[in-house]
């Protein structure tokens, strides 16, 4: 048998865009993007080529609340906890339940009812229970598809995180934002179609690892670009001392030529999606600045998103450039927010932690409207689980922990299609376990849809579908396997859907 020969190999699994992209070698980089156009040009690298139906938003702001806020004292209204308040809680409520080693010695796990005042809001539908620390986001209870039925498999941080962002709990697969630019590459050829913040907080921070917005095996074209609140908002924009724009702009040609002459020998398309990259670093040294030049916008919206909005690096800042983006045709924008893991003195923690997202986020659905953006505009709102029933340390009145719970949390959407002002699964009287419409403990998995659920596959294929992409046809071949997002399960929550 004659030794195969990789060259030959890689010619035989071309692409037709592969093949457009070697009959227009040797041209340079301006002749090949008069040739197969920009969009061509910008996509390809590797990209599945558009939606599978008509969408209903264009692009989706997620705010991720990292470290699992307590849905206890947000959003779960439940007062027979008080009336157990110290008591164990009942071993048929936690059936079984793993627990992680930071309780699993206490000798007790005593019920801990949230401090906080509820109120109800009035919504389209049933009405909705907010605590008193999210006064703001209780004025946009009209606009939020609020669900209590949320649920993982994962009860550790960075295993949860990389699950609910990539949909494996083992690193090494592309986000979200990745699987949303591989499917419909990017508007704006001056701004990436990924674009992710790091809101500051004022207590510990649980570590995000970059992969989290990476591409995983994907090409890198589509890795989302992190905007920096301190110094350059992108590092190794701007030009070194002494290099003019016209000094760049001939380095990057002869890069481009160095770049095609290796692809037309090797046919790789991450080669590619490195000149793509130089290229949109190039566009982005004008339209970054501009970006995030705030001093233009109104009295009246720094009003709305509080005076935090003019301070780099908070969460009401991100909102604000977040809004700022999607109109620039940025798809995919998200807002990582840090520090809600409070195993202790979470009632310190949580006030701080909603004092820094509550009006923003509220600000952020109020804005969009106001602009005739919602509608277009998918927000989603959550974190990696929720916090348990029980008492984490000495318990009081007035002061308490919570343990990591996976079995349910609250996440809420609004836009994009998304039906407004309803509310979405039971939970127990313990906000411990999912329940039917009857109260019965249910025991949803990801391997089958329940109605009155929804796991953390069920959301991410959600996300998908408003976006006109069916997330059992967006795949990725590598090693042989197509590989998606939510894997081999996830359900579209159809009752979520206006």
């Amino acid at each position: 048998m004659n030794e195969q020969n990789p060259i030959r190999e890689s010619e035989l699994m071309m692409t037709r865009r592969q093949l457009f992209g070697r009959a227009a070698l040797g041209l340079g980089t301006a002749a090949l993007a008069d040739i197969i156009g920009p969009d061509l040009l910008a996509n390809s690298a590797g990209q599945a080529g558009g939606t599978h139906f008509a969408p209903k938003a264009k692009r989706v702001i997620y705010l991720f609340m990292s470290g699992g806020p307590s849905h206890h004292d947000l959003w779960s209204h439940k007062p027979k906890m008080r009336e157990m308040f110290g008591k164990d809680l009942p071993e048929h409520v936690r059936d079984g339940q793993r627990i992680t080693g930071m309780t699993a010695g206490q000798k007790t796990l005593p019920v801990c009812p949230s401090k906080y005042k509820y109120t109800r809001h009035e919504n389209n539908d049933q009405g909705v229970w907010v605590s008193e620390l999210l006064p703001y986001t209780a004025q946009v209870a009209k606009e939020l598809c609020v669900v209590h039925s949320t649920f993982t498999e994962a009860i550790n941080h960075d295993p949860a995180i990389t699950y609910i962002q990539t949909g494996s709990q083992v690193p090494g697969r592309p986000s979200l934002g990745a699987w949303l630019s591989y499917g419909l590459g990017r508007v704006n050829e001056n701004l990436p179609g990924y674009v992710v913040m790091h809101a500051r907080s004022k207590f510990p921070e649980q570590s995000l690892f970059n992969r989290l917005w990476g591409t995983g095996f994907m090409p890198s074209e589509h890795q989302g670009v992190l905007l920096r609140s301190e110094g350059d908002p992108v590092l190794y924009l701007k030009n070194p001392a002494g290099v003019t724009g016209r000094d760049r702009r001939a380095q990057l040609d002869t890069l481009a030529a160095i770049n095609l002459a290796h692809y037309k020998q090797f046919a790789d398309p991450e080669i590619l999606a490195r000149i793509q990259q130089h290229e949109l670093a190039y566009r982005m040294q004008t339209s970054v600045p501009e970006l995030m030049d705030l001093t233009g916008e109104s009295d009246a919206t720094f009003e709305l998103y509080g005076e935090e909005a003019k301070s780099a690096g908070s969460f009401a800042a991100c909102c604000l450039n977040a809004r700022r983006l999607a109109e620039r045709g940025v798809r995919n924008i998200q807002i990582f927010h840090r520090g809600w893991d409070a195993h202790g003195s979470l009632p310190k923690e949580h006030e701080s932690q909603c004092k820094d997202i509550d009006q923003a986020s509220a600000a952020l659905i109020t804005d969009l409207k106001q602009r005739g953006m919602l509608d277009e505009t998918l927000v989603v709102w959550g974190g990696e689980f929720g916090r348990t029933a029980y008492c984490q340390g000495k318990l009081t009145e007035t002061n308490y922990g919570r343990d990591h719970h996976p079995r349910c949390f609250t996440t809420w959407m609004a836009g994009g299609g998304i039906k407004p002002g309803i509310t979405y699964g039971r939970t127990d009287d313990y906000a411990y376990n999912i329940t039917d419409s009857d109260g019965n403990m249910i025991r949803p998995t990801k391997d089958k849809w329940t109605p009155g659920t929804m796991h953390i596959h069920d959301l991410n294929a959600t996300i998908l579908h408003q976006l006109g992409i069916d997330h059992k046809r967006l795949t990725y071949r590598y090693q042989g396997r197509d590989f998606r997002l939510t894997d081999v399960h996830g359900h579209v929550v159809h009752d979520l859907i206006a």
